[in-house]
């Protein structure tokens, strides 16, 4: 008989209960476990360029380096390059403890998936194996996942009304046939509920994601929510589609942090809600919020292993002056999304003295959505009102944000800490990197 522990950081359903098996994978889960996403690093191995579903909100592209949204990466990897990245990665990130496949196709849907956890379970044993899906060929694959030593499986069900599944797919194909509308809705949600069942059966931590788009499923989601947890699913991820050129739903609008927040709100009576999504690229890599897959792209083919003699800054005490802008909510911790920051507490350092310079008020800017033309404005309005500081802290920064802050000279950094440990923090970092000019 399997057994069971609580985890006491949940809500205290049946849903929050985890397999003891996994127990110490889970503390160090950035994904699964939002106290650890600020300490330890997943890498998502791109071996999967092959989907077999067509959703209406993605265009299949897959080669876009200024994108940070889920099924886009700068290369798609053999599974012996992959192997051989893992480890350059791990010289440079030595908190690695995740390494998952999530596309940028369905990982399910090239049998070059299950060569890369082979090998990646006979390099690296220490490494927690993690899998993404649109669920389609789950429940044919759950044992041979188990077998592989895949502990944490995540399923993107975007309904159970099959009605409000067949306006978000274009097509499925399955088993050679090519499905369509309501047909192919079943089929998805019958594949999906089973693979989840089977999953949790099996003793696999099962994440439900869910991509909201207002209008046309967002009324179903709690549906979703209390289906999948009847099942043994562990969390819901509700993800804000992302309007993408190319795509059916390219005009469809974002729902804004408001829209998102109510729906995680009704929901997590049912099942544990994960807030701090960042929206991986298939290529991700290091810590939710801070993606360093630019800095490896495209090096497996040039490096056989990560150089190991980095530029040294030479060290100077000095008097400068730094100021810092803090994204806090309640004035004692670093708890906010940049982008839905309602102010910044601002301070200025000199000299080790840490002084207070009142805040910076945003939230007379307008709740836009999540994405798209009207969010970026409210970013720039955001930057342009922190123009004069050296550094914004957040709990987390969207790449787009990032951009704009850049724009005005303004460094970012993440932190999930009380407010002075996080200026601190900070200034170490700007010192540090200003350092960095001489070698």
């Amino acid at each position: 008989m399997m057994e069971w522990m609580w985890d006491d950081g949940g809500i205290g359903n049946m849903a929050d209960q985890v397999p003891e098996n996994i127990k110490k994978e889970l503390e160090t889960h950035p994904c699964y476990n939002e106290k650890a996403h600020t300490k330890f690093a997943r890498m998502h191995l791109p071996v999967a360029p092959r989907c077999n579903v067509q959703c209406n909100y993605c265009n299949r592209k897959y080669d876009c380096s200024n994108e940070s949204r889920p099924g886009v990466t700068s290369e798609v990897l053999t599974p012996q390059q992959a192997v051989d990245k893992i480890r350059m990665v791990k010289e440079k990130i030595p908190q690695l403890t995740v390494i998952g496949i999530a596309g940028p196709g369905d990982p399910l849907a090239n049998e070059e998936t299950f060569e890369t956890l082979e090998l990646v379970r006979r390099d690296f044993p220490e490494m927690t194996l993690c899998l993404s899906t649109n669920g389609l060929m789950l429940p044919r694959n759950v044992e041979r996942l188990k077998g592989l030593g895949v502990k944490f499986i995540t399923v993107t069900i975007n309904a159970v009304d099959p009605e409000v599944a067949a306006k978000m797919y274009g097509f499925v194909v399955f088993e050679g046939k090519t499905y369509h509308g309501i047909e192919a809705g079943k089929l998805m949600i019958e594949n999906q509920l089973e693979g989840i069942r089977r999953s949790v059966e099996a003793g696999l931590l099962v994440k439900a994601n869910v991509v909201m788009v207002p209008g046309i499923n967002a009324d179903d989601i709690p549906a979703v929510a209390k289906k999948v947890k009847g099942l043994g699913a562990y969390m819901v991820n509700i993800i804000p589609m992302i309007p993408v050129p190319g795509s059916k739903f390219e005009d469809q609008r974002s729902p804004t942090a408001e829209e998102r927040k109510k729906l995680q709100d009704l929901c997590e009576t049912d099942i544990r809600q994960m807030r701090h999504c960042r929206f991986c690229r298939a290529d991700a890599i290091g810590l939710l919020g801070e993606d360093r897959s630019a800095e490896f792209a495209h090096a497996t083919c040039g490096l056989k292993k990560a150089p190991k003699d980095l530029p040294l800054g030479i060290q100077m005490e000095g008097a400068a002056r730094y100021k810092v802008a803090v994204a806090s909510s309640d004035g004692v911790d670093v708890d906010v999304h940049f982008g839905q920051a309602a102010q910044f507490l601002l301070f200025e350092v000199h000299e080790g003295k840490i002084t207070a310079k009142g805040s910076v008020r945003v939230d007379n800017m307008p709740n836009v959505a999540l994405f798209g033309e009207s969010h970026r404005g409210k970013l720039e309005n955001m930057a342009l009102a922190l123009k004069g500081n050296d550094v914004v802290v957040a709990k987390s920064f969207g790449e787009p944000a990032k951009e704009y802050l850049k724009e005005e000279g303004i460094a970012t950094f993440v932190s999930a800490c009380p407010v002075e440990e996080g200026v601190r923090a900070a200034v170490r970092f700007i010192f540090e990197e200003r350092a960095r000019v001489f070698e």
